[in-house]
């Protein structure tokens, strides 16, 4: 079979030729623009807060709603890669997920802001998309950076968002096509057509596999995708392991994309829009951290196996963990912002970490193991949301929590037995499926 037919050996972020490399950057541009879908209202909270009249409580059911979708979503997509592939995945989420980004601006009540909240975060399970397909192109010596590459260089998205939405709503206002007050509402109508037209091009310029799509081929992969089962998945103690240790990593990430801006705003009093570009810092760092640790697991995965693996997530994991404790006892702006970046950079490699490993529990059954671990991280953003919304905690005792939390999560994985004996054998499962 020709390499063009294969999986790459090696991962070259300066080239496009192929279609490996096409599809993982129209793969990771498309992720991150999902970003700007999911999180595009989290900056513009104080604006939409003081609109609506939100309490403290309603805002923290927001927060919730809007990674609780995500779950189920998750899952779902998990399943649908393993049988229709990721290229008409995507593009049915894309299309989709759009309708409810744009309308979102219509909401003139909390039940109504809540109930499009909540159907946006089907557009969070385009990470699973993402970390599947790339799985289809990349060499298992080298699955974990690309993963890593492709999953931090969306969540950039997220710190972007932080910067743009502010500026873009305060852009309408300023030019008269709206109110000052309802100019996150026309904002918001921007992602909703990047994602229209990300759907298209995802459709007509990325194939599921090097050697074409699912359809078209006369597969092994398809009757290897029949056999994984989700049962399967299930009962294999490190899937559950693999999606605690995401919750405490990918799940503390989105609720920071969620709170940041308006805890820099209650905590320190900073503007919409320096709050909104103090927060797009911890998003900026994905732009090398998670692609960090996807790496350092893939040269520690070499020498050490998938045990040497589980043991680097679980250091970094306690590391986020001790960070998050130290930000949340900050009581200067400045020291804030450092703390956060301490405890971001291992927040984001134990991200790229996590699914360093992913691709080497089940081979039959990727998109069904993505799927659950995705879920994982967006059942740790839902479950400290409620601390967000107590109103017998501040932000920062919630934060201070949260670190606790992690550093116990990451003992966990440190001491989790990740190694079996048929891992050997399965390490060369991404050239074996296509």
């Amino acid at each position: 079979m020709s390499t063009d037919l294969k999986p790459l050996n090696k991962l070259n972020i300066f080239s496009a030729k192929g279609i490996q490399m096409r599809t993982f950057h129209i793969t990771w541009v498309t992720f991150f623009f999902c970003f700007f879908g999911w999180f595009g209202v989290a900056p513009l909270m104080p604006l939409i807060r003081d609109q609506l009249q939100l309490s403290k409580d309603e805002i923290g059911n927001i927060i919730i709603a809007s990674v609780s979708a995500t779950i189920i979503a998750r899952l779902i997509i998990g399943k649908l890669c393993d049988t229709i592939g990721p290229r008409l995945s995507y593009t049915i989420l894309l299309a989709v997920g759009s309708i409810p980004v744009m309308c979102i601006g219509l909401s003139n009540s909390y039940e109504s802001f809540l109930f499009f909240r909540f159907v946006i975060g089907i557009i969070g399970a385009s990470f699973v998309i993402t970390q599947y397909h790339t799985s289809m192109m990349f060499a298992p010596h080298v699955v974990g950076t690309a993963n890593a590459v492709t999953g931090g260089w969306g969540n950039l998205g997220g710190g972007v968002t932080n910067l743009i939405m502010p500026l873009l709503a305060a852009g309408f206002a300023s030019l008269g096509f709206v109110s000052a007050a309802d100019s996150w509402r026309l904002a918001m109508v921007v992602p909703g057509v990047i994602l229209l037209v990300m759907s298209f091009i995802y459709y007509k310029y990325t194939k599921d596999t090097p050697a074409g799509n699912f359809k078209e081929l006369n597969r092994t992969t398809t009757k290897a995708a029949k056999k994984g089962s989700f049962i399967v998945a299930l009962k294999d103690y490190r899937t559950w392991v693999l999606s605690l240790a995401y919750a405490a990593c990918f799940g503390i990430e989105i609720t920071v994309d969620n709170v940041a801006a308006t805890f820099f705003t209650d905590q320190f009093g900073a503007s919409m829009i320096m709050a909104g570009a103090m927060a797009s810092i911890f998003g900026g760092m994905n732009i090398f951290a998670r692609a960090l640790g996807g790496y350092v697991s893939d040269r520690v995965g070499k020498s050490y196996g998938l045990r040497g693996k589980g043991i680097l997530l679980g250091v970094l994991l306690m590391l986020e963990g001790f960070g998050i404790s130290l930000f949340a006892q900050s009581q200067t702006l400045g020291l804030a912002i450092v703390t956060m970046l301490f405890f971001a950079l291992f927040l984001k490699m134990a991200n790229g970490g996590t699914y360093g490993i992913v691709p080497f529990i089940n081979k039959e059954s990727i998109g069904t193991v993505s799927g659950i671990v995705g879920a994982g991280g967006n059942i740790g953003a839902m479950l400290v949301g409620f601390l967000f919304k107590s109103e017998n905690l501040t932000y920062a005792d919630a934060f201070h929590y949260i670190g606790i939390g992690v550093a116990i999560t990451g003992l966990l994985v440190f001491i989790t037995k990740f190694q079996i004996k048929a891992d050997k054998k399965s390490e060369s499962l991404v050239s074996e499926l296509v």
